[in-house]
């Protein structure tokens, strides 16, 4: 299955393959969007994703029709609950009457999942991920992808796949905390997880646009040119000393959304502390914002490496792999949805 991860501002592709108990990239693509064909995790021009798709996967040489995506956003609602511990079939059962009481739509609106985080099942109360998703926003992604001729045969959610991304590559111990951050155009995912499990995952309306939109207004710049200014390339005769007080403030905006949600995860939790901070998204190599969160927090930052275990099946691609990587950690994590019986 080929991980699509569809953004604000791209798409992204990654097909992966096991041989002799490695996994390889074979092959990798992105495919830059408009800014107005995903606004607000959705796809509002069905027919441009749906194109888009199928040059990316004809530019690259992708057969495979089986795709695995995610959503996030608003209509993507997460909550870690306590439940008396019951068999796999009474939970069956039970999930839909217990998740009324903490999903805030109709139960008939949405697409529910859950999982057992709890490993001991002896006590009285067990732990429960329940995942709803509203339907329209699915549909919303599957006929995109079935416009383009694809098999949507996983809908993940951003934050899992990248976990499924970190949990891979950094083969975490159990004991450890960390915060993983991918910021996007438009969305900040964040999923505070202890070891492999989720504690606490929130996704904010926040993201690189921000920065483009600040860098365009106060510069008077084109969209293509604040792009790049933003990832730090020079453009035209704007000076470091122009730009560099815009990124921070709304460097200073991220920063706060992830401060309150750090603070509400620490009065939440049952003293788990966050030992480090991992980044992701297109936006994450903002200059700056590296530098900013470990000030704020005084804890190690570093970026997402999502090919630390993962090999470029050609020698071609590794060029390509490096360059795009701080985008690719969410599809990377999708496609390895491909052996997840196997790892």
């Amino acid at each position: 299955m080929v991980g699509l991860d569809i953004g604000s501002s791209s798409i992204k592709a990654i097909e992966l393959r096991r041989t002799h108990g490695e996994i390889q990239v074979v092959n990798v693509g992105v495919e830059p969007l408009a800014s107005d064909i995903v606004v607000d995790s959705m796809i509002v021009d069905s027919g441009s994703v749906a194109s888009s798709i199928s040059k990316l996967f004809a530019d690259h040489g992708i057969k495979s029709k089986q795709v695995v995506t995610s959503v996030s956003g608003h209509s993507v609602i997460v909550k870690k609950i306590s439940m008396a511990t019951m068999s796999g079939e009474e939970l069956e059962n039970a999930i839909s009457n217990e998740a009324q009481q903490h999903i805030p739509f109709e139960m008939s609106d949405v697409n529910l999942d859950y999982q057992v985080l709890s490993t001991d099942l002896s006590g009285p109360q067990m732990d429960v991920l329940l995942v709803a998703v509203k339907k329209d926003k699915i549909l919303n992604y599957t006929n995109a992808l079935q416009l383009a001729g694809r098999q949507p045969v996983i809908v993940d959610i951003d934050a899992f796949a990248l976990l499924n991304c970190y949990e891979f590559n950094y083969a975490p111990p159990s004991n450890s905390t960390v915060a993983l951050l991918n910021l996007g155009a438009s969305v900040m995912n964040i999923n505070i997880v202890k070891g492999t499990t989720p504690l606490f995952t929130r996704d904010v309306s926040v993201g690189g646009n921000q920065y483009t939109d600040a860098l365009q207004k106060e510069l008077d710049l084109s969209f293509d040119d604040a792009e790049s200014l933003k990832l730090g390339h020079k453009v035209g005769t704007v000076s470091e000393d122009a730009k560099t007080p815009i990124l921070q403030q709304v460097t200073e905006l991220i920063v706060l959304e992830i401060q309150k949600t750090f603070d509400f995860f620490r009065a939440t939790a049952s003293g788990d502390q966050i030992e480090r901070i991992y980044l992701a998204g297109g936006s994450s190599q903002v200059p700056g914002l590296m530098e900013a969160l470990r000030r704020e927090f005084s804890l190690p930052v570093e970026t997402l490496n999502p090919f630390l275990r993962i090999e470029p099946a050609l020698k071609a691609s590794a060029e390509m792999l490096e360059a795009y990587a701080p985008q690719l950690s969410v599809a990377v994590g999708l496609a390895l949805r491909s052996f997840e019986d196997k790892l």
